[in-house]
This record gives C-alpha cells, sequence and structure tokens, in this order.
C-alpha cells in the first residue's frame, strides 16, 4: 500500500512539473513580446540620435551601413 502511494506521487509530480514549465514557457514568451513592444531594438531613428549626440551629422548611407551591420548579428 505504502509504494502504490508513492508511485501515484512521483507521478503527479512530473505531471505538476511538466505543466509548470509549459505554463512557464508561454507567460515568458508573452511578457518577452510585451516587452519587445514597450522597448524596440535599435532603429534608424535611435542611430542617427546617437550619431549626433557624439557631434556627427550621419549621412543615409552610414545609417544603413550601421544598421545593416547590427542586423546581420541578430
Amino acid at each position: 500500500m505504502v509504494s502504490l502511494f508513492w508511485v501515484w506521487f512521483v507521478l503527479i509530480l512530473v505531471g505538476v512539473l511538466l505543466i509548470g514549465g509549459v505554463v512557464g514557457f508561454f507567460l515568458a514568451r508573452r511578457w518577452f513580446k510585451k516587452y519587445l513592444e514597450k522597448n524596440p531594438p535599435v532603429n534608424e531613428k535611435m542611430i542617427r540620435e546617437m550619431m549626433r549626440q557624439m557631434g556627427r551629422t550621419p549621412s543615409e548611407k552610414q545609417v544603413r551601413q550601421i544598421l545593416s551591420s547590427m542586423n546581420q548579428y541578430k
């Protein structure tokens, strides 16, 4: 009788861990999508502003080169 209790305990424990992992995955995925909406990755406007802050006036070609080099490593 005691061994049957432990079998059920282990089965329930494994089931709870699997369900928790799946739910955690989807919650983390949802949170990350929201985070990216609020804080988008670097775009052309940000690159222009950073270069202006450094005292440079970027040309369109320079902005495109920087953006394409950053997109290579994604």
